[in-house]
């Protein structure tokens, strides 16, 4: 989400995008509408990675040579299956968020009173637009938590797909963090803008290391 074109999102309709076929969702995001943007494409990405997780666990429960994990690739499942309904509904909420965002920049200013109300408006709305993203990159990073044992016991013949994965849920981190920040920026409280920034390093940190992780055994398997 970024602060740009903001009038051309002035009274526009609420999308559905999780009913969006690709193309029709690719397109949107292409548009001059400032919104889907960077913090639902995040969101897909991450809602993506667990879809990739999924396929894996499929491709290993239910094979013999694979009897000694099948509660671990069940359980793996059932999470990346319910953390891909929760990344699909923030792609939704991303562009809702930037929504509630420009209705508070419309709010008239013409008293002191009036001044008042639409900065604590904006403030709420604002701190909403960098909370939805900050959603995002913490379902990315439990995903990003997951890989290892995926890694170690899913079918092997998936080793691509499982670096795919890996490479969403890091996209979708690190887009979802920079959305959190742009969004931090606009925020009056510096406390609340620190805490917000404070959490997005320690996000970042973790989310590197572990994608690190999973990349170099990913490559190693691969030679």
């Amino acid at each position: 989400m970024t602060y740009i074109k903001v009038e051309q999102m002035k009274g526009a309709g609420r999308l559905n995008l999780k009913e969006f076929s690709l193309s029709e969702f690719a397109q949107e995001v292409a548009s001059s509408s400032p919104a889907p943007g960077g913090g639902s494409v995040a969101a897909y990405a991450g809602a993506q990675g667990s879809a990739l997780v999924a396929m894996v666990c499929r491709l290993t429960l239910g094979r013999e040579k694979f009897s000694a994990v099948q509660h671990e690739m069940k359980s793996l499942l059932e999470d990346a299956v319910a953390r891909q309904e929760r990344l699909l509904a923030l792609v939704e909420e991303d562009t809702q968020g930037f929504t509630v965002v420009m209705e508070a920049l419309g709010l008239p200013k013409n008293s002191e009173e009036e001044k008042l109300l639409r900065r604590e408006a904006l403030e709420t709305a604002t701190f909403k637009a960098a909370e939805i993203p900050l959603r995002t990159a913490k379902e990315c990073l439990a995903g990003l938590r997951e890989m290892p044992g995926l890694l170690a016991k899913g079918n092997p013949n998936a080793l691509s797909d499982m670096g795919v994965a890996a490479l969403m849920f890091k996209s979708g981190l690190e887009g979802a963090l920079y959305n959190v920040q742009i969004n931090a920026l606009g925020l009056k409280s510096l406390k609340t803008k620190e805490d917000l920034l404070e959490e997005c390093r320690g996000i970042r940190g973790e989310g590197n290391r572990l994608f690190e992780e999973s990349q170099g055994s990913v490559l190693e398997r691969l030679k």
